[in-house]
């Protein structure tokens, strides 16, 4: 893949996954995952720090790019969904079970979901990142 489709693929999936995660876990989800918080308290911020979402949103969108880019046959909107849900659920399933073993951020509720909206949120952005990608040459 050369610089400009993952610049690109990279730029347009951290916008729709810094969307999707808004629409996502602020809107749709918070009351779930406020309710199920850990024994922690005091961890979330208010405000959010949006330059450090961004960033994340970015180096995340950059990993499904490449994992698209790598895969023949995946520059499609089927096999992108498909590239983004599993490398966003693998992702967020080993951080999620990680913090859950080592830090009382959350139950174990909460932990097993997670992931499960993530593949969704990555999903959307995988198709998108592969449409971009399939139009670009």
């Amino acid at each position: 893949m050369d610089t400009k489709r993952f610049a690109t693929g990279t730029l347009v999936g951290g916008v729709i996954l810094y969307v999707a995660g808004y629409l996502i876990f602020d809107l749709a989800f918070a009351g779930f995952y406020a309710a199920n918080a850990g024994s922690a308290t005091g961890v979330a911020r208010d405000p959010q720090l949006v330059w450090a979402v961004a960033l994340g949103s970015l180096s995340y969108a950059a990993l499904v790019t490449l994992a698209i880019g790598s895969r023949a046959g995946s520059s499609n909107k089927g096999a992108g969904v498909k590239t983004g849900a599993v490398v966003g659920f693998l992702l967020w399933f080993t951080a999620d079970f990680i913090f859950y073993g080592i830090q009382n951020v959350s139950n174990l509720t909460r932990t097993v979901v997670d992931p499960l909206l993530e593949l969704v949120r990555s999903g959307i952005a995988g198709g998108v990142i592969a449409v971009v990608l399939g139009k670009i040459r």
